[in-house]
């Protein structure tokens, strides 16, 4: 487990906190048209990528207590007790009780239920608390029974829209909740792969459409990058022989290294779909390689043992988050939905970048990179060159323009620069960069023996 994955997560949970808090007090959730999907979907989704790498790091941390300082169910704990609210909150399934009525728990509604699943489920493992118990319960059982007796094994996310994406995790997030609550679903889980056999694959690469008809058992359009990508994030731990043979089906359709940029295409090598779109679900898809495709790419890579794909896929990851000071990942927020659900992205980096493998054998990582990794760190070097000199013009400009007498403590002057140099790079290395870029700031203000210069007052 990468080590600053504590600091940025401990950073997100110092946000997401006070926004989860907000969101859940607010009606916005209530005010949201059902055309708004992301403003719907995200804010729980968020809620419960956080829950996910929370619980990862947390499992890594007893494992190894040298990793952190502080165990992340310690740090994080009001972050996870506001997530777990605004998953429970029945304000936020406003938008699944208008699709499927009153009865919106028991009644199909996949997406949402499989949410509620992994997220209470996250929740009581890491605290150990069981104020969720019944509600836990009641839908493992409810929901895996319905699944259960579908004959195709398909239920629908909303009237008319099945998307097997959400119902692997659902699946793998019944299995999960085994372990908490001490149940037991393992039959259930082997008789569940038939979902995924059958007309419900794509005919072309072999592997699960994106989309399928839950009452003729048929897939429906092609497979897509994001959906197989987060597929295989869960599969290994559900069916891992037939993990096994769709991710090398998935490297094969769907794998894009290139000397400039490697990632994880949205739609087959074989296919005639547009190598440029964007959607909700896909995010940006640029010459063929899908921005949510690659990012899940690199969960679906480590958790199958391939580190030799994961390592560029997470350098690349890293590099266009674009890190600042006080913790935000610029690029993910970027691409997050703004006014609802602001931590989407860096949830679902983290949650990536904390998936552990699970083969006993795994492919090394080797050290070649895309291009496009150094050139990004280059224009990083470019802006924070450019910012710096900027910043020492405006001082140089300002100076020259104060009247003064020389500075005669000069001894003095050079004590007080070396002391806040030292502070800061001090305050940099122990993870209080802000505290750091004050200090280095305040180094440089120090006057620097003015030249002797008469002041005249204007003839005002």
């Amino acid at each position: 487990m990468p080590r600053f994955l504590y600091q940025w997560h401990h950073q997100l949970s110092d946000k997401f906190a006070p926004w989860a808090r907000e969101r859940v007090n607010s009606d916005r959730a209530t005010e949201l048209s059902l055309n708004n999907i992301s403003g719907t979907e995200w804010p729980i989704f968020s809620a419960v990528f956080y829950l996910w790498t929370t619980e990862a790091l947390q499992d890594a941390w007893e494992e190894n207590p040298l990793l952190n300082p502080t165990m992340p169910k310690e740090y994080a704990r009001e972050a996870i007790e506001s997530a777990a609210a605004i998953i429970s909150d029945p304000n936020h399934a406003n938008w699944v009780r208008i699709h499927w009525g009153d009865d919106y728990l028991h009644q199909e509604n996949l997406f949402y239920r499989m949410l509620l699943i992994s997220g209470l489920t996250s929740y009581q493992k890491l605290l150990g608390d069981d104020r969720y118990e019944t509600l836990l319960v009641d839908q493992i059982e409810s929901l895996s029974a319905e699944l259960d007796a579908s004959p195709y094994g398909l239920l629908d996310d909303y009237p008319g829209q099945c998307y097997p994406i959400d119902i692997l995790p659902a699946i793998a997030a019944i299995q999960r909740a085994d372990e908490v609550l001490g149940t037991d679903h393992t039959q259930f889980t082997a008789r569940a792969i038939h979902a995924f056999e059958g007309t419900r694959l794509d005919a072309q690469t072999q592997l699960p459409a994106y989309i399928a008809n839950s009452k003729t058992g048929e897939g429906i359009g092609p497979a897509r990058g994001v959906g197989i990508s987060y597929m295989l994030i869960w599969a290994p731990e559900l069916w891992p022989d037939t993990a096994q043979s769709w991710f090398e089906r998935y490297e094969n359709h769907f794998w894009q290294e290139g000397l400039f940029i490697t990632g994880v295409r949205e739609f087959s090598k074989q296919s005639n779909f547009s190598d440029w779109l964007i959607d909700v679900d896909a995010g940006p898809v640029v010459g063929g390689y899908g921005t949510v495709a690659t990012a899940f790419g690199i969960g679906a890579a480590r958790v199958n043992g391939r580190f030799d794909q994961a390592y560029p896929l997470s350098a690349e990851g890293l590099v266009a988050s674009w890190p600042l000071p006080n913790g935000t990942l610029l690029g993910a927020r970027t691409l997050s939905n703004l006014s609802d659900a602001p931590y989407i992205g860096e949830s679902i980096l983290l949650f990536n970048l904390t998936r552990q493998p699970i083969p006993e054998g795994f492919v090394p990582a080797n050290s070649s990179l895309p291009i496009v990794v150094y050139l990004i760190l280059f224009l990083y070097l470019l802006a924070g060159l450019a910012s710096i000199s900027f910043a020492l013009r405006y001082i140089k400009r300002w100076r020259t323009q104060l009247p003064g007498q020389p500075f005669s403590q000069l001894r003095l002057q050079f004590i007080g620069w070396a002391v806040l140099i030292l502070a800061s790079i001090v305050a940099i290395i122990f993870y209080q960069p802000i505290l750091g870029l004050f200090t280095l700031l305040m180094a440089q203000l120090l006057p620097r023996g003015y030249r002797n210069r008469t002041f005249r007052p204007s003839s005002a």
